[in-house]
Order: C-alpha cells, then structure tokens, then sequence
C-alpha cells in the first residue's frame, strides 16, 4: 500500500515534499517488516530511482517503446525460417503498423 500511495503522487502534480514523504514511508515500512521479498523491492526502488522520480514528475513512461519491441522481437521469432529475409523484415513491418492502415471492406 506504501508502494501504491508513492506512484499514486503522479496523478497529483509530483510535488518534491509529497515524494519524499511517500519514499520515506515505504522504506521504513520495508524496513520494519523484515520481510526479504520486501527488503528486495525497497533495493529495486532504490536502483530504479532516477526513472520512478521521472515518472513520478512527469507521469510519462516508456511503455510505448517497451510494447513496440516486444511486438517486434514476436514477429521476428514467429518468422524465423524465412528463406528471404526481406519477407522476415516486411513481417515486422507488418505486425508494427497495423494501428496505422485502414481496415477494407469486403
């Protein structure tokens, strides 16, 4: 919940005091739970720091990107074994532009 009520500080503006009192409340709730699973995730917070302070200041991510390189690394691996590696590249294409062309009607 102290994790939730942190990110929750996007959706207000990000405001310096409000993270910090957030971030300072988690860590100690992480602290004082002596629970490995949540000593963890306090470190993964810690390492990912600069990006959850981006994210909490501006509410931007880069899911985006990370949903266009999984969909590019799919359509890859689904055509792998193409003997011309034009079609593999046309595949990628295919599969990363499909938002953008006009459904026909038949």
């Amino acid at each position: 919940e102290e994790l939730r009520a942190l990110l929750a500080c996007a959706r207000r503006g990000g405001h310096r005091h409000e993270i910090s009192t957030r971030l300072h409340r988690f860590n100690a709730w992480c602290a004082d739970s002596r629970l490995p699973e949540l000593e963890r995730l306090a470190g993964t917070i810690e390492a990912w720091w600069p990006e959850v302070l981006g994210f909490l200041q501006t509410g931007l991510t880069n899911a985006g990107t990370e949903a266009t390189n999984r969909t590019v690394k799919t359509a890859a691996r689904t055509a792998y074994g193409f003997r011309n590696l034009e079609n593999q590249r046309r595949r990628v294409r295919f599969a990363c532009t499909r938002r953008q062309r006009r459904v026909t009607v038949c």
